[in-house]
């Protein structure tokens, strides 16, 4: 990738003096912030001088902020997509051009990367935690992948990044493996991992296009009533598709059924051919199942609190009681590192698939992979609906999660229950106690 650098220095910091004022533009993991200080002093907000005699320049650099946001998400994107490609840099492009580029550098630093020292023998280092190595200028550089590593490895650089509170600009330590099952093995050429759920559509075909799959969209039209969201990997060499069905149609509220999963391989004339999933690559397996789990996950009405007394109670109390996928074990296991740094860990336990939070009045069970919270002892369900632009709980997160900011934002909020003033979620919590 070619980058410009914009006019940001190293460490990926731009100042700007403005009426003796200094604007400090400064990008970090993932991402790029407007600061401004005062004879080295931080202050909050746009200081008052500044908003009012140079609001062009307040405004072009605010506008270069939203520019390096966007650059950051598609540089994430690109370096993630390389994982089916085994995506391989010489090791001196790779140190000069982008370990090392002010705007792409801290987000580089902070993920893990192997080195090939000799051949067959990859290093892994992260670049921010401490030096490199000596390497040629040729040496192959890869991102680092869990399911090349031995378990006690991938504990290890998880521990790490929790302790030293290094952010990585995509889930990468914590990443998600998904091996092939024996019920896969048997069906031979497709699987049912995901199958049989209801999802909010809108919301999965939005997670469609953010992650490169292609689908057409599905309505009360000729055609409309299913598809399949394809998505190529593997350099052009393997496709994947997931077939889904539209289960209801309410406006903007459409529900669809997820079916099955299949994988393609590119054969000799450049079309497409059906591949027995023991044939698939496991990396790009992998790749391919962690983001159809995410569609399921991300668009389930099971992580819909307002659908617990529908028409659907029976599939949401199913997926209550199932056992927990691989994003939320890998949430769990996140958590596991977090709550011991928190205020509220004398108030919580890891119980098989929920955080068992105690508060003053009741006692909670959050589900680790919707969300969803019932109080003991009558195991009542209770109803908080997040607010739109909620504040998440100030806890650092090595990775970026929803649904984990949500079930931490639950927990501190139930932790401190007797302090709780919203009367539709007091209600809920007393009719019981």
């Amino acid at each position: 990738m070619r980058l410009p650098d914009l006019g940001f220095g190293p460490g990926g910091v731009l100042r700007r003096e403005l009426g003796g004022y200094t604007a400090l533009v400064t990008i970090t993991t993932g991402r790029a912030e407007l600061t401004f200080e005062k004879d080295g002093t931080a202050l909050k907000g746009v200081p008052v001088p500044v908003r009012r005699d140079h609001k062009d320049d307040v405004k072009e650099l605010r506008d270069l902020v939203k520019r390096v946001n966007a650059q950051l998400v598609t540089l994430a994107r690109a370096l993630e997509g390389g994982f089916t490609a085994d995506a391989v840099h010489p090791f001196g492009r790779w140190r000069d051009t982008l370990l090392r580029h002010p705007i792409a550098g801290p987000s580089v630093g902070a993920l893990l990367w192997q080195i090939e020292a000799a051949p067959g023998d990859w290093r892994t280092v992260l670049p921010e935690a401490g030096e490199l190595p000596d390497a040629a200028d040729d040496a192959p550089v890869r991102l680092w992948h869990p399911i090349r590593s031995r378990p006690d490895e991938v504990r290890a650089w998880r521990d790490l990044l929790v302790d030293r509170r290094i952010r990585q600009p995509f889930k990468q330590a914590f990443r998600e493996i998904y091996l092939l099952t024996p019920a896969e093995a048997d069906t031979v050429t497709y699987s049912n991992r995901f199958a049989a759920h209801l999802v909010h559509y809108r919301r999965m075909f939005a997670l469609f296009r953010a992650r490169g799959w292609t689908s057409a969209l599905l309505g009360p039209w000729d055609g409309g009533g299913s598809d399949e969201a394809a998505r190529t990997l593997a350099a052009g060499e393997w496709r994947v598709r997931f077939s889904h069905v539209l289960a209801d149609w309410q406006g903007e509220h459409e529900i669809a059924g997820t079916n099955r999963v299949v994988f393609d391989r590119r054969g000799d004339g450049g079309g497409w051919r059906e591949a027995a999933l023991a044939d698939v690559p496991p990396l790009v397996f992998s790749e391919a199942m962690r983001d159809v789990d995410l569609f399921v996950g991300v668009s389930s009405i099971a992580a819909d609190p307002m659908w617990e007394d529908g028409e659907a109670h029976e599939y949401w109390v199913r997926a209550w009681y199932a056992d927990l996928g691989e994003s939320a074990r890998s949430r769990r296991d996140a958590l596991e590192r977090v709550l011991p740094r928190t205020r509220i860990a004398d108030r919580c336990t890891i119980d098989g698939r929920h955080l068992v939070v105690r508060g003053e009045l009741r006692t909670y069970r959050i589900h680790l992979g919707s969300a969803n919270i019932v109080m003991e002892p009558d195991d009542a369900f209770l109803c908080i609906v997040p607010e739109r632009r909620a504040a998440g709980a100030k806890v650092f997160l090595p990775f970026e999660d929803e649904r984990l900011s949500l079930i931490l934002s639950k927990a501190f909020l139930l932790a401190a229950d007797a302090a709780i003033d919203d009367e539709s979620i007091l209600t809920q919590i007393k009719r019981g106690a």
